[in-house]
Order: structure tokens, then sequence, then C-alpha cells
């Protein structure tokens, strides 16, 4: 981990992988390893169908203006911006973090490979009820964003969830 935290004058972790792989547990012993500030697209996905809009948002608004505006889930809007912190390092993580194009802004890409089914159980065991009519309708999401983008093939790492 030196060795990156070194590697770059700002290093910039992707870290992707499908819902309930261990993206965020991973991430969160990670940032503080390297010094970096972690952000969460879950803070930010404009609602049930916003994986590709959250993953423009990784490209323009993070790595591009170093802020992002948080989804208010309960009114179904967005809210407050917050600012990135442009001279720490950066783990970025979630579902749509790792594509081709914000692969190019960063020093690292992560992929965690998980089947759907350990996955859906462990999302589902974490979120419960609150997730699971949602479920189907995120994983399309998922399926067709990691069919395009390939984020496996992207990363420079590829780790069991």
């Amino acid at each position: 981990m030196a060795a990156l935290a070194s590697a770059a004058p700002r290093p910039i972790v992707l870290l992707d992988g499908g819902s309930g792989a261990g993206k965020t547990e991973l991430a969160r012993v990670l940032a503080p390893l390297l010094g970096a500030e972690l952000v969460c697209l879950e803070d930010f996905y404009p609602g049930w169908d916003g994986l590709e809009a959250a993953s423009r948002m990784v490209r323009d608004d993070v790595l591009g203006a170093s802020r992002w505006r948080r989804w208010d889930w309960a009114a179904d809007r967005p809210a407050e911006w917050h600012p990135v912190d442009a001279s720490r390092g950066l783990v970025i993580e979630g579902s749509g973090a790792l594509s081709a194009r914000n692969r190019e802004r960063a020093t690292l890409g992560v992929w965690i490979e998980l089947d759907e089914p350990t996955r859906k159980s462990r999302a589902l065991a974490r979120d419960g009820e609150r997730y699971a009519p949602f479920w189907d309708r995120w994983a399309a999401q998922e399926r067709e964003f990691f069919a395009r983008e390939r984020p496996d093939l992207l990363a420079d790492l590829v780790v069991p969830g």
C-alpha cells in the first residue's frame, strides 16, 4: 500500500463489483491505509435507476470538479454538494465506478468478483426488506453496465468477494 500511496501525486482507486460483493468493506479498510478520502456512490446514485448517471458523476463531478452531490433518498431528489479534497488520495467505491472513461483518471482499478446468488443473499441480509423490492431492477442495470464497460477487464486487481 505504501508503494501505491507514493506512486502518484494523488492516488485514485476505483473499486467496483456487484451489489453485495464487499466493496464498501474493502474501501473502508483501504482508504485509511492510503490516507485517502472515501467517496461512496451509494451517497449519490440518483435513485434506483441511477447507476449510469452515477458513473458519469464520478467522471464529471468527483474526478472533474472535486465534488459530489448527495441524493436525498427520502425526498427522491438531489441534495447538498460535498467537496472532495483534491490534495488527498481518493478511494471511490460503488457499482459503476470502474468505467473505461473513469479508469483513464485513476491510479488503480479493483474489481471484486463474487457470484450473483451469494451477492444477493449478502445484500438482502444487509439491507433487508428495504432493498428486496429493488434487487432485480438494480441487478439488471449492473449486468448492462458490466457487459458494456467490462470493469473486470479494466481492473488492475481482481479480488474474491
